[in-house]
C-alpha cells in the first residue's frame, strides 16, 4: 500500500532522477495534485499541469500561468518537450491508454522526446496502462488514505464545528471512526461525515457505528449478503471464556497494521462456533458486532449455488468482493456445514466454492471478522480447520447451573418484569436441567404471552413452572446427537465457557 507521504517521496525521487514517465495510479486526482504541487514547491521547479476544467496551468516556484489548449494537450506537451529540456508535464485523469491506439502511440512519441530532453511526463490515471507506455517509466500506486491520514482528516473536519454543534467524540472515538472508514476516498469520508453531522446535528457516540453502514450504499448490493440490525442493548448469558477472548482480540483487531507488523501479527480472522443447537451460537454473532461496535452482515452461502455453469463461482466472487469493500465488519455465516460440506467426487461446483472460500479466509487482508456457526461439524471439510483460516474454534455446550440461573434471571426480568425469590429460581434451575438456552427463553416467553394477553392476575409462579415442565429438553430428545457433538468439542475445540461445575 502506498500512502500520501510514501508516494510523495517516491514521485519526488523519480523527478530528481529525470525518469521519462511517472504514472500515479489513483482514483483520487486531488490528492495526486497536492503531491505534485508540494514537490514543485520543495524543489523550486515548475510544472505544466493539464486538466479538462482548468486546461494547462504552470504551477510551482513562479506565478501561475494559464494556457488554453482546446484541441489536444498532447500537442502542447510534444511541442514543449521539443523546445525545452528538463520540462515536467503532468496530465490529470488521463484515459484511453489501456491498449494500443492512435492516442497511445502519440504518448509514446512524446516519451521519446522526454528521454532525449531529460524531461518527465506524469500521468494520473485510475485505468490500466498499455505495456508499451509503462515500459518508459515507473508506477506509483496511491491508495486510499491510511489510518493516520483518516485520523487527521476527521480531526480537521470536526474542529470548526465544535463551537456550533454537540461533539461527543473524543480522541478514542476519532481513532475508531478512522478505523471504520478504511477503504474510503477523502471525498467519500467528507461526504459521510457531512451526512452524519446534518442528520444528527452533531457527532454522538452512537454515530460511530453508522459510519460503515454507509459503505453498503456506496457499493452495489449483492442478494447473498444482508445487513443485520442490532438491538441497542443485547445481553448474552454464559459464554464467559468466549467473551474474555473477544475482549482481548478486539485490541488486536483494531490495531494499525504497522503496529501489528512489528510483532509479525495479523488482525484476527474470526471464529467457528460449534456445539449443541439452541445454545447461543447465532446470537453470539450479534453480540460480537455490538461488543466491537461494528456492522453485522449475514452471508447466505447456500443461496449462491446456481444451475448454470460458472454462475455460482461468479456470485461467490461478487459476494466476497462486497464483503471486502464494506470492511471492517462482522460477517455471520450460519450453519456453515450446510453450504460447504463436500462429499465424494460428485460436487465439482461445491469444491470450487469451497476453494474460493478457503483462499479468501487465508489471503484476505480486509478487517472482516467471520463468525461461522455449525451444528454438525463432522460434515465440514478438514481444510477449513487449518490454522490461519479461523483464529479459534469454540465449543458451545448446554448451560450448566450457573449459566441457567443467569439466563433465567435475565429473561424473567426482560419479559415478565418481576424478580423471583431465590428458592423459585433454584426450582427452575433444577427443572431446566438439560435445556438449551433457546428452550429456557421459549418457556419464559410462553409465560410472557399470557401476561400480555390476560394481565398479571392470570400468571403465577406455577404458570411459569408448568411451561418449563412441558418442554422435553434437547439433551433427551436428541441425546445421541448431543453426545456426539460434545465428544467432538472435548477433543478439538476450546470451551466457550469458563468452567462446567454443576449439571
Amino acid at each position: 500500500m502506498g500512502n500520501f507521504h510514501e508516494i510523495r517521496e517516491e514521485v519526488k525521487n523519480y523527478i530528481l532522477a529525470r525518469t521519462p514517465l511517472i504514472i500515479i495510479e489513483t482514483s483520487e486526482r486531488e490528492r495526486a495534485e497536492r503531491i505534485l504541487l508540494s514537490i514543485c514547491k520543495e524543489l523550486s521547479t515548475d510544472m505544466y499541469y493539464y486538466t479538462e476544467t482548468k486546461q494547462i496551468v504552470r504551477i510551482g516556484s513562479t506565478n501561475e500561468e494559464n494556457f488554453d489548449v482546446a484541441n489536444d494537450p498532447l500537442l502542447f506537451a510534444a511541442d514543449i518537450f521539443k523546445k525545452k529540456r528538463k520540462v515536467i508535464f503532468g496530465y490529470g485523469d488521463v484515459s484511453k491508454i489501456s491498449e494500443d491506439s492512435i492516442y497511445s502511440r502519440e504518448i509514446i512519441n512524446i516519451l521519446y522526446s522526454a528521454v532525449e530532453g531529460n524531461s518527465t511526463l506524469i500521468l494520473i490515471t485510475k485505468n490500466p496502462v498499455y505495456s508499451r507506455i509503462a515500459q518508459f517509466g515507473m508506477i506509483a500506486k496511491l491508495d486510499y488514505p491510511v489510518l493516520d491520514e483518516r485520523y487527521e482528516q476527521i480531526s480537521n473536519f470536526i474542529k470548526p464545528y465544535r463551537s456550533r454543534y454537540n461533539i461527543e467524540w473524543d480522541n478514542e472515538d476519532i481513532v475508531m471512526a478512522a478505523t471504520l472508514l478504511s477503504g474510503f476516498s477523502e471525498i467519500q469520508i467528507n461526504n459521510i461525515l457531512s451526512n452524519e453531522l446534518v442528520l444528527s446535528k452533531g457527532f454522538y457516540k452512537e454515530n460511530i457505528q453508522n459510519l460503515t453502514l454507509q459503505k453498503s450504499k456506496l457499493y452495489g448490493t449483492v442478494p447473498n449478503v444482508q445487513s443485520v440490525n442490532l438491538k441497542a442493548n443485547m445481553n448474552v448469558a454464559g459464554l464467559d471464556n468466549l467473551k474474555s477472548w473477544l475482549d482481548e482480540k478486539k485490541n488486536i483487531f483494531f490495531a494499525p497494521d504497522e503496529n501489528l507488523s512489528i510483532y509479525g501479527l495479523n488482525a484476527p480472522k474470526g471464529i467457528l462456533l460449534a456445539g449443541v443447537p439452541g445454545c447461543g451460537k447465532s446470537y453470539s454473532a450479534k453480540m460480537i458486532a455490538q461488543r466491537w461496535g461494528l456492522p453485522l452482515f449475514r452471508f447466505d452461502i447456500g443461496s449462491i449455488y446456481d444451475k448454470y455453469m460458472g454462475e455460482s463461482e461468479r456470485k461467490m466472487k461478487e459476494a466476497l468482493d462486497f464483503i471486502d469493500n464494506v470492511a471492517p465488519c462482522v460477517l455471520w455465516v450460519d450453519e456453515i456445514e450446510k453450504a460447504l460440506s463436500v462429499s465424494g467426487g460428485e460436487n465439482d461446483t461445491g469444491k470450487r466454492i469451497l476453494g474460493q472460500m478457503l483462499f479468501w479466509l487465508q489471503e484476505s487482508v480486509s478487517r472482516v471478522f467471520l463468525v461461522a456457526t455449525a451444528n454438525d461439524v463432522t460434515l465440514l471439510p478438514p481444510e477449513l480447520f487449518r490454522k490461519g483460516r479461523f483464529s479459534e474454534v469454540f465449543f458451545v455446550d448446554l448451560p450448566n447451573e450457573e449459566e441457567r440461573e443467569e439466563v433465567i434471571k435475565m429473561y424473567v426480568s426482560e419479559c415478565l418484569h418481576i424478580i423471583l425469590r431465590e428458592e423459585q429460581i433454584k426450582e427452575l434451575i433444577e427443572i431446566s436441567k438439560g435445556f438449551s438456552y433457546s428452550e429456557i427463553e421459549y418457556a419464559i416467553k410462553e409465560s410472557a404471552q399470557i401476561l400480555f394477553l390476560y394481565g398479571s392476575e392470570k400468571i403465577s409462579f406455577d404458570t411459569i413452572k408448568n411451561k418449563f415442565k412441558l418442554i422435553v429438553p434437547i439433551e433427551k430428545s436428541r441425546a445421541e446427537e448431543v453426545e456426539k457433538v460434545r465428544q467432538w468439542g472435548k477433543e478439538r475445540a476450546v470451551p466457550a465457557f469458563t468452567s462446567r461445575q454443576g449439571g
